[in-house]
């Protein structure tokens, strides 16, 4: 293993200090948030009570623009200002509630398949001046490839049709994600030509992730003890905070920023050890890493990403995986705030949630499952 324990133990104790340091990275968030918007603008989201989407929401708000959002109006969220809410059913066609108005620009959140996008381009041509799609960087082709950019080949659908592809049949076969996504961005491109905004974001992490891909290990930390870490620690993360996420793309509208974007975080390249040392630094559990190879871990049918999530061994078929070049991204304003604040906010979250939500974790091992791979790795002989 080519960098120690010392190193490790260095990098957790480094990150709480560095974290309230103007050279951590993303602690350039705070000016470029406060950059004022030139002008009021009226903001269509579809979606927008999901997990980026409210985050989206308020800070348009702060920012003095007019939201209207567009949803089944399942969810009920009190929002910090006036919002108009539209009700309507992408998945059924029911779109009326969009006919006959008019906006500076469209942020389509929930979209994966492209029939979606060939309806609302229908509805709203020549009713919006930008149309900004959260894509995937699953709809990238090749996880092989490290330092892919916004160029590099996208996923190919090879079925029959991919406008009748439905969220029922994406559920079933979730293969089809990449591909379907791919599929979207070329339909965007198609519906909204000349003033299209694609952003493919990696792992959306923080607070309310109903999917607990990230928020496993915070809580996990937590609870202290010997935790199972994968790997030798040098293999690549990249996660983006949702926030961070929702606040570049309100900015994205309001530069009028057009094109596509990959946009994973940090922009450096986390290791494995960094994050998890990184999210130990903001917990008082004394939890102790013990880095278990991907060799063994396969031997005892632990799954990368579901049962270790965040975590893909950064070699062979996926050295790509989390190696996605953000340069562009960068370049258009994308900032993140510290590891440590993601965390912490992770954290302070899930403990707000009800017991029967913490009681389980949606992702990662169970407890009595990893105490039984630890004990095979201190017992192989």
């Amino acid at each position: 293993m080519s960098t120690t324990r010392r190193d490790f133990l260095k990098l957790g104790g480094l990150a709480a200090a560095w974290a309230a340091s103007p050279a951590w990275p993303g602690n350039a968030v705070a000016a470029s948030a406060t950059d004022a918007p030139g002008r009021s603008l009226r903001i269509l989201i579809l979606g927008g009570t999901g997990f980026t989407g409210p985050h989206q929401v308020r800070y348009a708000l702060a920012r003095g623009h007019q939201v209207t959002l567009f949803n089944r109006g399942r969810r009920a969220v009190e929002w910090p200002g006036e919002v108009e809410e539209l009700v309507g059913d992408r998945e059924t066609g029911e779109l009326d509630a969009l006919r006959d108005r008019e906006w500076d620009a469209c942020i389509d959140n929930p979209t994966s398949v492209p029939s979606w996008i060939r309806d609302i381009g229908q509805v709203l041509a020549g009713r919006v001046n930008q149309y900004v799609y959260i894509s995937s960087l699953s709809a990238l082709a090749d996880n092989g490839q490290p330092g892919r950019t916004e160029e590099a080949p996208v996923a190919q659908y090879t079925g029959p049709d991919a406008m009748q592809e439905t969220m029922a049949s994406l559920r079933a076969d979730m293969s089809l994600f990449g591909p379907l996504k791919a599929a979207c961005e070329a339909e965007a491109e198609r519906r909204f030509p000349g003033i299209s905004t694609i952003i493919r974001p990696g792992l959306i992490v923080g607070p309310g992730d109903a999917t607990d891909r990230f928020t496993y290990w915070p809580v996990r930390l937590a609870r202290g003890g010997e935790v199972l870490a994968p790997g030798d620690g040098n293999d690549p993360v990249q996660v983006i905070d949702a926030r961070d996420l929702a606040e570049w793309t309100i900015r994205m509208v309001e530069r009028r920023a057009l094109g596509i974007y990959n946009a994973p975080g940090p922009d450096y390249e986390l290791s494995t050890a960094a994050m998890l040392y990184g999210i130990r630094a903001v917990t008082t559990a004394g939890a102790r890493l013990t880095w278990v190879p991907a060799e063994f871990l396969e031997q005892h049918e632990v799954r990368p990403w579901a049962d270790l999530p965040t975590w893909i061994p950064g070699t062979g078929a996926m050295a790509g995986f989390s190696r996605v070049s953000n340069r562009k991204a960068v370049a258009a304003g994308l900032a993140f705030r510290p590891l440590a604040t993601t965390s912490a906010d992770t954290l302070e979250w899930f403990a707000g949630q009800p017991e029967e939500r913490r009681s389980q974790l949606r992702a990662g091992l169970s407890a009595a499952r990893e105490a039984e791979v630890l004990a095979a790795w201190h017992g192989r002989g």
